[in-house]
């Protein structure tokens, strides 16, 4: 049996998979497959941060796929605007620091080594609210230490096309459809719908869908927020062996130390 599970409005992000959907993220986005892309952030964090990196500070951290393997050399703090996901990442990072906040009005009081806005970047689907969430990373982050930004695509990388993948575990299975379209070239923002199918351990079928609206931006106002937040910014290829990520750039934001170097 396949329930249609449609959605009431298509104008704004209804974001179920952070929500009511957010049990199923695991099996949309397994944690083996971060392996390899934490340890190209840990490279760049070793080999950009100027004092050996002992702690980092992961803004939208979602379920904790990166910090799962970052963990093993820093002691890190998670932070998420969601329940349900960072529930998830409790489970799998216990022994780390969890708290529920805004990464656009985070305020701690403490700095980090490193800070990481991994994906959940590309929700900042203004040129305001990037800003302020690179902000906060710059008032985070200790002097001499490095924030690094990975958004899902800026203007120039970005190609309207469609996706699928999906995976199964304890008994259920997910399969997704993504389809990203830019409603209008005179905004800084694309559209990925997602259609879900969810299987559940009894067998039945759903469809679910889902909406996220995100931002989408060129690399010159990257380079311009990081540099006006107060970093010395810097962009460097992702480095990948998926063909799906090939030509992603990561941004990096430099903090001179308290002499004023970097």
């Amino acid at each position: 049996m396949v329930n249609l599970n449609l959605p009431p409005s298509s104008t704004g992000s209804s974001l179920r998979l952070y929500r009511d959907l957010a049990q199923w993220y695991p099996l949309l986005t397994p944690v083996a497959d971060y392996a390899e892309e934490a340890a190209f952030y840990r490279h760049l964090f070793e080999t950009h941060c100027q004092q050996s990196p002992q702690t980092l500070l992961d803004l939208g951290s979602g379920g904790g796929h990166n910090v799962f393997f970052l963990k093993t050399t820093m002691a890190c703090t998670l932070v998420d605007i969601e329940p349900a996901m960072l529930a998830i990442s409790r489970r799998l990072n216990p022994e780390c620091e969890h708290i529920q906040a805004d990464m656009r009005s985070l305020t701690l009081g403490r700095v980090f080594d490193c800070v990481l806005i991994h994906d959940a970047i590309s929700y900042m689907a203004s040129r305001d609210d990037l800003f302020r969430a690179v902000s906060t990373a710059y008032a985070h982050t200790a002097p001499g230490g490095v924030a690094m930004f990975q958004p899902d695509y800026i203007t120039e990388t970005f190609v309207p096309g469609t996706e699928t993948g999906g995976s199964d575990g304890n008994g259920r299975g997910l399969r997704y459809l993504e389809w990203r379209w830019i409603p209008d070239l005179k905004t800084d923002m694309y559209v990925s719908d997602m259609a879900y199918l969810l299987r559940n351990d009894a067998g039945a079928v759903e469809v679910v869908y889902d909406r996220h609206l995100m931002g989408l931006f060129p690399r010159t106002l990257w380079l311009e927020i990081i540099e006006n937040a107060g970093f010395k910014p810097l962009v460097v290829p992702f480095e990948h062996s998926a063909d799906i990520h090939a030509g992603f750039e990561v941004f990096l934001g430099l903090k001179s130390d308290r002499n004023g170097g970097l």
